[in-house]
């Protein structure tokens, strides 16, 4: 099973690069700051370092994720339960892709490893409520602080570069989207790449029989290959989540392109810092939607707004059914 949980879980870690990360990018491409291909490859290397340095300053995120669910004492059991819940978000993540809806990966993982947890223990004792808690908050700081950052940044920087030389202003914003497409990809590295490499350890752990996974320390090897991977997933691309994104919920200027990009940077490395896992997508998203109103609240296309909603919402309870689900299915055959 130990091979089973970590090819599993290396190909999470491959869809969410390929599915997620274009968020990072939707911006400077929509904008055409950048090519959509030196875009994805910009993307790829970002993530890469974000995954790597953040974690060898700071593994907050980690460690949360890490500690958020019991899956009781059997370690085996365990073990096939964790199976089942990055089988669930794979199947997840996929048909989002296939339909071109810009899921969170992040709330994939959660419910799929909490409905896993409910499965195997028959309850809600499989949940570490203190930790779960911490979710709640990333939602609310995900959403909130991600469109009043990006209404304020965009404010700001009309208020800034009112009156300059317009050619001269071109110039540096599209600089700068680029700047700020790199900082978002390297925070989604950052964030992301922490919770999947919790996900490895806890396969891990249970492979050596070991229930009790109070102890937490990331090798160096497991840093590498992550970013490796989620880098790799980057590179095949995601252009329908960034058509979704950065052209069909709000047609983006220049500087309104580096306005959400600084506002999400601001914000996922707030919370990255805290140990608050955020959904990099619900930020960026949040981000740009701020953006959008901060010129005219029309400007926001609230049908594309609305279909991104009922999608976030649908991941919590749809996720953690099929990683329920699929959890008492893999009871039933390895069990």
């Amino acid at each position: 099973m130990l091979m089973v949980s970590t090819v599993l879980t290396l190909g999470v870690i491959l869809v969410n690069g390929w599915t997620d990360a274009p968020n990072a990018i939707a911006t400077c491409v929509s904008t055409r700051a950048i090519e959509v291909r030196k875009a994805i490859i910009m993307a790829a290397v970002f993530n890469f370092l974000g995954v790597f340095v953040m974690t060898s300053i700071n593994a907050s995120v980690a460690m949360t994720i890490y500690k958020m669910v019991d899956f009781g004492g059997d370690a085996r059991i365990s073990l096939i339960a964790l199976c089942a819940a990055m089988s669930a978000i794979v199947i997840w993540a996929t048909a989002a892709w296939y339909f071109g809806i810009p899921t969170s990966e992040s709330h994939a993982l959660i419910a799929g490893i909490s409905g896993a947890a409910i499965a195997i223990q028959n309850s809600l004792e499989g949940i570490n409520w203190d930790e779960w808690v911490k979710v709640i908050y990333g939602i609310l700081l995900s959403t909130g602080l991600g469109f009043i950052l990006g209404f304020l940044v965009s404010k700001l920087t009309v208020f800034v570069f009112t009156g300059r030389n317009r050619l001269s202003s071109e110039r540096f914003f599209s600089a700068a989207q680029v700047a700020g497409g790199a900082a978002m990809a390297f925070m989604h590295g950052a964030q992301d790449g922490q919770k999947f490499m919790a996900i490895f350890l806890l396969g891990a752990a249970f492979a050596e029989g070991r229930s009790d996974v109070s102890t937490f320390i990331v090798p160096m090897w497991l840093m590498i290959l992550c970013s490796l991977v989620m880098g790799l997933g980057t590179s095949i691309g995601g252009y329908r989540i960034i058509k979704s994104v950065g052209m069909d919920m709000v047609k983006l200027k220049p500087h309104q392109g580096f306005s959400a990009d600084l506002a999400a940077t601001l914000c996922l490395l707030l919370s990255s810092l805290t140990g608050i896992p955020v959904s990099t997508t619900h930020t960026k998203t949040t981000a740009i939607m701020g953006v959008g109103a901060a010129r005219r609240m029309s400007n926001v296309n609230w049908k594309v707004v609305k279909e991104l909603v009922l999608t976030w919402v649908f991941t919590f309870p749809g996720c953690g059914i099929l990683g329920f689900a699929v959890a008492k299915l893999f009871l039933l055959i390895f069990g």
